[in-house]
């Protein structure tokens, strides 16, 4: 009995080879790779010193790398610096960079920093974010200089120290100081010592430098090419250049964008994601249809009205983020030009009930600038906390009177006005709301005017607005990167609103080393904006996303970037 039992063994186990072993348990099959994510938008642009907004820099932090990347506890780490030593003041940055190589297979080299840094800085550039390296000796004074020719000049001023202009056509044109030049390769402070050694001597001392050379701004840009082609990012194929994880291969404008792992990447071998699609779907709705049918495994936001069942099955998550959802008045223009207009506007408001109702994604009311989650000086200290709320929620009483103060009792002669937004369901929701409140309250008249994100920003940029919509995130983990952008003249600044007390405090604190005076600077630069309020804040963010449990180490930051890295599909 058991020899015929052993035949039949053999038998079964002779057709089982025959029949491609069925009957011997196959390798479980490897999990592909790829990611698809919907960005939301099209990228203005992907020239890592032009960016603006996150969409930008959500696609610089993957295909490029600074001198260090920002790990998941918001510490700067090295990156394609190695090592670096601080002078005993705390002003000179030596960094000694690593065996790098950009996708074209030359190295990384430190006057690729030097140049990429200084080119941020060029007038000639205009990039709005050129203010980050205002923290390095004579970066300010390269940035704001007039180019003649091959050369740069300060500003003329009065006896005063006023900045003189000139009218050219219906233009005020900045005159240069003839006597002052600015030699950029001597008169600002960063320096390639070799091709492994950078050398940044810094204004003063800056705790959160470190974390400012992981930024767009300060990332590398291949010398060779880019100083020889002006449009050296519009040529995926031959001239986009990079040093990043992943490599773009595709730009289908308006539609995605394809990355693949970069093999040239100095730490490929953690990287596991071959490839990563970004889509640009707006409609929020139509982005989760594409994530229920498998065409997404994750996406930048929710629609509000699905987010507690999408939270509730897991598959979408509310992240912190740092960052201020607020509307920014044109402060130029009658009748926002008067503060009293604008406090009126921003007590109007019921922000308790927006969040409450409609954001419905855990987000505090603002009745400030600066979010929650911003360190104090104490240990554990928040600078929301200890600087406490500004103005009173929905206080209408008192936005009456304002409003009555200003000449427009009960709205009565109160100019029609336009409230202008990106296109986006979630942000015509909260604005639909504020011009129903506006009217209830106040009596006055607003239109809606949703833009595609390319027009909004030459609006924003050129102040061609009455009042704006604007999210600002934080660039890095301090109250300052928010209190900054509203300095006169800042890069980001685009409101018409200038205070020489709020220029001279943010530029004290700059300077300042005392953590306890500096702390108590910033909180008196934040009393002045918004006292004067050329901003009006709806509510602090937070960060809904869709996001498949199939995917292993996300992390996007609380400064709203993600970074793919360390992600993998399991």
């Amino acid at each position: 009995m058991k020899k015929a039992l052993s035949l039949v063994l053999v038998a079964v186990f002779l057709v089982s080879l025959s029949g491609g072993l069925s009957v011997i348990p196959s390798a479980k099959a490897a999990v592909a790779q790829e990611v698809t994510y919907n960005l939301g938008a099209e990228p203005a642009t992907i020239d890592p010193a032009l960016t603006i907004d996150l969409v930008s820099r959500n696609i610089a932090l993957q295909v490029f790398e600074g001198l260090t990347r920002i790990d998941n506890k918001n510490t700067p780490q090295p990156a394609i610096a190695k090592s670096w030593t601080i002078s005993k003041d705390r002003k000179t940055y030596l960094f000694t960079l690593r065996d790098a190589y950009w996708t074209n297979g030359t190295p990384v080299t430190a006057y690729d920093f030097e140049y990429a840094w200084k080119r941020s800085l060029s007038p000639e550039l205009a990039a709005s974010y050129a203010y980050h390296l205002y923290y390095v000796y004579g970066g300010e004074a390269f940035n704001t200089s007039i180019k003649i020719g091959s050369k740069y000049y300060a500003q003329a001023v009065d006896a005063k120290g006023n900045p003189l202009t000139k009218k050219v056509g219906d233009k005020d044109v900045p005159v240069p100081n003839m006597a002052k030049e600015i030699n950029p390769s001597k008169n600002v402070g960063i320096k390639a010592l070799n091709a492994k050694t950078l050398k940044v001597y810094l204004q003063s001392p800056t705790a959160y430098f470190l974390a400012l050379t992981a930024l767009p701004e300060m990332m590398p840009v291949c010398k060779a090419v880019v100083s020889t082609n002006d449009k050296w990012a519009a040529d995926l194929t031959n001239n986009y250049v990079t040093d990043g994880p992943f490599k773009l291969t595709q730009w289908s404008h308006n539609d995605k964008m394809v990355f693949v792992k970069n093999p040239t990447y100095w730490d490929k071998n953690t990287v596991k994601l071959t490839k990563i699609t970004y889509l640009m779907v707006e409609d929020e709705s139509t982005a989760l249809s594409m994530y229920q049918s498998g065409q997404l495994d994750a996406a930048v936001s929710v629609p509000i009205s699905e987010l507690p069942k999408l939270v509730a099955s897991g598959d979408a998550q509310i992240l912190p983020e740092l960052a201020s959802y607020y509307y920014q008045f044109n402060v130029t223009k009658k009748p926002f030009n008067d503060v009293r207009v604008r406090k009126a506007l921003t007590l109007a408001i019921n922000r308790t009930a927006i969040t409450a109702s409609l954001t419905k994604g855990e987000q505090p009311p603002a009745m400030a600038l600066v979010p929650y989650g911003m360190p104090d000086v104490l240990p554990g200290s928040d600078f929301r906390k200890v600087g406490g709320s500004y103005f009173k929620d929905n206080d209408i009483a008192t936005a009456k009177a304002l409003l009555a103060q200003a000449g427009y009792p009960n709205g009565k002669g109160f100019p029609t006005f336009t409230l202008g937004f990106i296109t986006s369901d979630a942000r015509r929701t909260i604005a639909e709301a504020i011009q129903q409140m506006w009217k209830k309250n106040l009596g006055i008249i607003c239109t809606l005017k949703n833009e595609e994100r390319g027009v909004y920003l030459n609006d924003w940029a050129s102040i061609n607005y009455d009042v704006m919509w604007t999210g600002n995130n934080a660039d890095y983990m301090d109250p300052n990167t928010f209190l900054e952008v509203f300095v006169t003249g800042g890069g980001q600044n685009n409101t018409g609103w200038s205070n020489k007390s709020y220029d001279a405090l943010i530029a004290k604190a700059k300077v300042t080393t005392d953590p306890k005076a500096r702390m108590a600077t910033l909180h008196a630069a934040e009393k002045i904006i918004m006292t004067d309020m050329p901003i009006l804040p709806i509510y602090f963010y937070t960060n809904p996303v869709l996001l498949s449990k199939h995917i292993k180490n996300f992390y996007e930051s609380p400064l709203g970037t993600i970074d793919w890295k360390n992600a993998y599909m399991g």
